[in-house]
């Protein structure tokens, strides 16, 4: 069993209901540019919160958790419709991948041979490329009521996709239960070696998206030790530097804005405020660890990310710059968001020293994500 951090406690509505009242439903979210339909599917745990999974990019659409006093919000940014989605993603709720996060120059080696994939982020490779995992639709495999109601959605992404080798077939399995755990399975197999690391990259305020005070007064833990500092295009240096005595320090509970503004520390310069990896474990773990605990004072929600991966990235919203009209018509400005992404390291196909995201025919990849809410 997974230990939980501080006092935190489920909400009583939670607790209350039978664990069959789970449900899913499904309907039409809109039709690509291309024809494509795109679906939304809700599962409910039956005790007041909910889940909206889209086809398009396996990607989370809302996340609706009571607080302390039963009243619920919308605690994921994103939009209304498809259209948005379409004109600005922006990776929201997005399913990111064949590779999360950058590639150096978007090029990498595999036995000898040399792979180049889109630069889409400055010099670099983000996110799988200019086509990534986010703008794709997702094929639904199968819905689950009962207890646990889940939807699992498949993707083949072809061998040279984005450059990539290897016909990947890539599933993201999204799974509720009655204790408030949304669970996001990641899986994958390949006919070719190749790379993998797939993560989600959903924005989340706990206090409520769209909230007028955003999220940097949420407080957070993350039991890091190191994180891995970038050069200016925010590739990994290669050095595992201590958080001590810096604004990447979360060991203990802090605000996140309190030190985001901080121009003395140059990495925060690089990245106009937090994108970074932290090294919750310097190897990936036999288990589930904690990535991050994280608590809104006003509200009283908690939410814990527990993962198996070894990383977490942790990016502010520092890109939101008032040009997002999101859901309800609000508009998405710096800090009123935060993403975690439990995965591998940054560049890590080009990091032996990182650990390795190879995936060879006959193995399976995997990336367990818990994204667990509470309210004190």
């Amino acid at each position: 069993m997974i230990a939980r951090l501080g006092t935190a406690f489920v909400l009583a509505t939670m607790l209350v209901a039978p664990a069959s009242a789970g449900s899913v439903t499904r309907k039409p979210f809109g039709r690509m540019p291309d024809g494509k339909a795109v679906e939304a599917i809700t599962l409910a745990n039956g005790h007041g919160m909910t889940a909206t999974i889209l086809t398009l990019g396996a990607t989370v659409q809302s996340v609706i958790v009571p607080d302390r006093g039963g009243r619920a919000a919308d605690v994921v940014l994103g939009y209304d419709d498809l259209a948005g989605y379409v004109a600005k993603p922006n990776y929201f709720g997005a399913t990111v991948g064949r590779v999360a996060n950058r590639i150096a120059r978007g090029r990498f080696t595999l036995d000898g041979k040399g792979y180049q994939t889109p630069v889409n982020d400055g010099p670099n490779a983000l996110h799988g490329g200019t086509k990534g995992f986010d703008k794709v639709v997702w094929t639904i495999v199968s819905t689950k009521g009962g207890a646990q109601p889940s939807v699992t959605l498949r993707y083949v992404s072809a061998d040279g996709d984005q450059g990539y080798p290897g016909t990947l077939t890539a599933t993201a399995t999204y799974s509720l239960d009655d204790q408030g755990e949304l669970k996001v399975d990641y899986a994958a197999t390949t006919d070719k070696s190749t790379v993998v690391n797939l993560s989600n990259h959903t924005y989340w305020n706990i206090d409520g998206e769209g909230s007028p005070a955003g999220a940097m007064g949420l407080r957070m833990t993350i039991p890091a030790d190191t994180y891995t500092p970038t050069d200016a295009t925010a590739i990994p240096t290669g050095e595992f530097r201590p958080v001590a005595g810096t604004p990447f320090d979360f060991r203990t509970p802090t605000a996140i804005g309190l030190r985001v503004r901080d121009g003395k520390d140059e990495q925060l310069r690089f990245g106009r405020g937090y994108d970074h990896n932290w090294v919750v474990s310097r190897t990936k773990p036999a288990g589930m660890q904690l990535m991050a605990h994280v608590e809104d004072p006003l509200s009283g929600r908690v939410m814990e990310v527990l993962s198996d991966q070894p990383g977490l990235q942790f990016y502010s919203g520092n890109f939101l710059d008032g040009t997002i009209t999101g859901k309800s018509g609000h508009i998405y400005r710096e800090g009123d968001a935060i993403v975690l992404e439990p995965q591998m390291f940054p560049d890590t196909p080009n990091r032996p020293d990182f650990g390795s995201v190879r995936l060879d025919p006959g193995q399976r990849y995997d990336n367990h994500i818990v994204f667990r809410f509470s309210a004190r």
